[in-house]
C-alpha cells in the first residue's frame, strides 16, 4: 500500500566522494534538552562532539515547556509514588526499568541543573529552597518550575552555556539533516547496516558527517497536525530518516494532546500550561458549567488524555467550539505572578482573568511514540541513539503525565551521551564508507505545490487521526497518504535547482508522509482504546490482546508486536 514511501531509502542521490566531509566521534541532531543533555555526557566523557540544529539552538520544544520538571527532592514524597503515578497514567504500557530509571535517576540530573546555574522559582521552607507545585495526574507537589511558567526557557538556556562552556563541542546552526547514512556492506570485523553519519544541508550546501555513533534528538511531531503546540520545527524528521534507515520505531499510534491552548485566532494554538489547573483553575464550559466532575475523580487533574476527551465531548454536548479556562477566583496579583507568560498573552488579546474566563481547545502536543531503545537510548540500527521526543523509552507508556518528558530528556540524554563515550572506544578506528552513492530517478511528471500538500496532510490527521478515532477515518486516511505519497515521494529536492527553503519544505513533506503513514496504521491496527488512542468504534481498554507495544520497520505493512516489559 505504501510502497512510494517504503521505496525510497534516501530523498537525495549522493555521491560522498563528491561533497564536502566532516568527521566527529559523536553527532547530535537536536538542540532541545535530550540533545544538549546527552552532548554534554559525551564532551565530559572525552569525545569530540557535533551537535547539529535544524534551526537557531534555541528553538526547541524544550524553549516553549511551561510546566516544569517532576522530581522526588522533597522527604514527604517517594520513588513509589511517583512511580506509581507514571505507571497509572500509562495505561499498562510503561517498561517499568524505564520508569525506575528516570524516577530515581531523574532528581540527581536536576541537582546537577542547580550546580550549572539554572535558576529554578524559589522557597525557603521546601527542601532545598525551591518551590514545588502539583500537576494533573500527581499525587505530590513534586513540580519545579522556573520565572513562573517559563520553565522549558530556562532550561534550555542553562544547557545552551553549559554546552558551549565545553571546547569539545561543536555547534552548527540551522543545518537541515536529510538522512542518516548506513554502511549496509560489511568491512572486515565490522558489523554491517551501521549509521556512519548523516547527509546535511550546510550553509546551502549538502555536506556528508561521517560519525562513530550518531544520537537523534530531533524533537517531536506536532506540525503532522493542523492544530499543535509545537514550533514549525517539528516534523517528525528523526521519525522519518531513522525509520528509512531500517531503525524500528514504537508505539506511533499513541500521540498526546494538550487540552489546553488558548483557542483565538492570531494566538498559534499558544499552550497554557497545567500548572494553572494544579493552582486552582477550573474549566467550564459555554454555560458556566464545571463539568471535569462528570468525567474523572481527579476533576481538572485528571491525565491529560482523560481531560482533553472530556473536552470534546462537553463541546460537542454543548454544540459549540471550546470550552474556557476559569482563574476569576484565584488571587489577580499571586496569578499574574505564577504565571507571568500566560498573563502576558491573554493580555495580548484583551482577555483580564481577573473578570474573563479563558476560551480553551486541545491540540497536539507531545508524540508518544518513536524511535524504540534501550535503556542506555541504543536504537535497533548500530551506531544510532535516540533520545527526548524523538524516541520511545516505555517511560511514558500510552499516556505521558505533564512534567516528566524534561526529566527524560535529562536523565536519558546523559545516559546514551556516556554510553555513546563507551561504543567510540570499542570502535577504536573506523574507516568510513566515502566511496558510498545512492541514486535516485528524477520524476518527470508535473511540478506539485508542496505547501498545499503540507496544508492538506495536516488538517486530515486532525480530522480523522486526532483525540477521537474510528477504523473507517483511519482506513480513509491510509488511503489518502498512499495516493499522495505516488506523487510527492517520486520527487527529487534538490537545493541546488529549488533554492533551500523550498528543498527543506519539500524534505518535511516527505518525512511528514511517512510518519503519518505510521501513526495512521498503527491506530488502525490497535483496535482497542488506551491511554491517548481512542477508537469510538473500540471504546474500552483490552488487556487480554492489547497490553503490547507496536514495532515498525521497513516496509511498514506488518508490525512487530512486543511484550510490556
Amino acid at each position: 500500500m505504501f510502497e512510494a514511501l517504503t521505496q525510497r531509502r534516501y530523498l537525495l542521490p549522493f555521491k560522498a566522494s563528491r561533497l564536502p566531509q566532516q568527521f566527529t566521534d559523536v553527532l547530535v541532531i537536536g538542540g532541545g534538552v535530550a540533545g544538549l543533555r546527552a552532548a554534554i555526557a559525551a564532551a565530559d566523557g572525552g569525545c569530540d562532539v557535533l551537535l547539529l540544529t535544524k534551526d537557531t539552538i534555541d528553538e526547541s520544544n524544550t524553549w516553549y515547556a511551561q510546566g516544569g520538571i517532576a522530581a522526588v527532592l522533597q522527604p514527604a514524597d517517594s520513588y513509589a509514588s511517583h512511580v506509581s503515578d507514571t505507571e497509572k497514567g500509562g495505561a499498562g504500557l510503561c517498561d517499568h526499568e524505564a520508569v525506575e530509571i528516570v524516577v530515581k535517576e531523574g532528581p540527581q540530573r536536576v541537582l546537577e541543573l542547580l550546580q550549572w546555574g539554572i535558576n529554578f522559582d524559589k522557597d525557603a521552607s521546601k527542601a532545598h529552597g525551591l518551590a514545588f507545585t502539583l500537576e494533573g495526574g500527581h499525587s505530590f507537589a513534586r513540580i519545579l518550575h522556573a520565572y513562573g511558567d517559563s520553565t522549558g526557557k530556562e532550561l534550555a538556556q542553562t544547557l545552551i552555556n553549559t554546552v558551549r562552556a565545553r571546547e569539545n563541542i561543536r555547534i552548527g546552526e540551522k543545518t537541515f539533516v536529510v538522512d542518516l547514512i548506513t554502511d549496509d556492506h560489511a568491512q572486515a570485523h565490522q558489523p554491517p547496516g551501521r549509521c556512519v553519519g548523516v547527509l546535511a544541508l550546510v550553509r546551502g550546501q549538502l555536506n556528508i558527517i561521517w560519525a562513530k555513533t550518531t544520537i537523534l534528538a530531533s524533537g517531536g511531531a506536532g506540525q503532522l497536525y493542523r492544530e499543535s503546540t509545537n514550533p514549525k520545527i517539528a516534523t517528525a524528521d528523526g521519525h522519518a530518516m531513522a525509520w528509512r534507515a531500517g531503525a524500528a520505531v514504537k508505539d506511533m499510534e499513541m500521540v498526546q494532546f494538550h487540552p489546553t491552548t488558548l483557542y483565538v485566532a492570531g494566538a498559534s494554538r499558544a499552550l497554557i500550561t497545567e500548572a494553572v489547573r494544579g493552582e486552582g483553575a477550573y474549566l467550564v464550559d459555554r454555560n458556566g458549567y464545571r463539568f471535569m466532575k462528570d468525567y474523572h475523580e481527579m476533576g481538572e487533574l485528571a491525565p491529560r488524555d482523560v481531560v482533553s476527551r472530556a473536552i470534546v465531548e462537553q463541546i460537542r454536548k454543548t454544540n459549540f467550539t471550546h470550552v474556557y479556562l476559569d482563574v476569576r477566583h484565584l488571587p489577580p496579583k499571586e496569578f499574574r505572578e505564577r504565571f507571568p507568560q500566560l498573563a502576558k498573552l491573554v493580555d495580548q488579546f484583551e482577555i483580564d482573568p481577573a473578570k474573563d474566563v479563558i476560551p480553551i481547545h486541545p491540540a497536539a502536543h507531545y508524540m508518544i511514540g518513536g524511535v524504540d531503545v534501550d535503556l542506555q537510548g541504543r536504537s535497533s540500527l548500530a551506531g544510532l541513539y535516540a533520545v527526548g521526543e524523538a524516541s520511545c523509552t516505555g517511560l511514558h507508556g500510552a499516556n505521558r503525565l505533564g512534567s516528566n518528558s524534561l526529566l527524560e530528556g535529562l536523565t536519558f540524554g546523559a545516559r546514551a551521551g556516556l554510553d555513546a563515550v563507551t561504543a567510540v572506544r570499542e570502535l577504536g578506528a573506523y574507516k568510513f564508507p566515502q566511496t558510498l552513492e545512492h541514486r535516485v530517478p528524477r520524476s518527470t511528471k508535473t511540478e506539485l505545490d508542496i505547501i498545499d500538500v503540507k496544508s492538506s496532510l495536516r488538517s486530515v490527521m486532525w480530522r480523522n487521526v486526532g483525540i477521537e478515532r474510528t477504523g473507517d477515518r483511519l482506513a480513509e486516511t491510509r488511503e489518502i497518504i498512499a495516493f499522495w505519497s505516488r506523487y510527492v515521494m517520486d520527487k527529487v529536492f534538490d537545493p541546488q535547482v529549488l533554492g533551500e527553503a523550498t528543498a527543506v519544505q519539500g524534505w518535511e513533506v516527505q518525512n511528514m508522509l511517512a510518519v503519518c503513514a505510521l501513526i495512521t496504521s498503527a491506530a488502525y491496527t490497535r483496535t482497542e482504546s488506551r491511554g491517548a488512542h481512542y477508537r469510538m468504534d473500540y471504546p474500552t481498554r483490552d488487556d487480554a490482546h492489547w497490553r503490547l507495544h507496536l514495532l515498525w520497520r521497513r516496509p511498514m505493512e506488518t508490525p512487530i508486536p512486543s511484550m510490556v516489559d
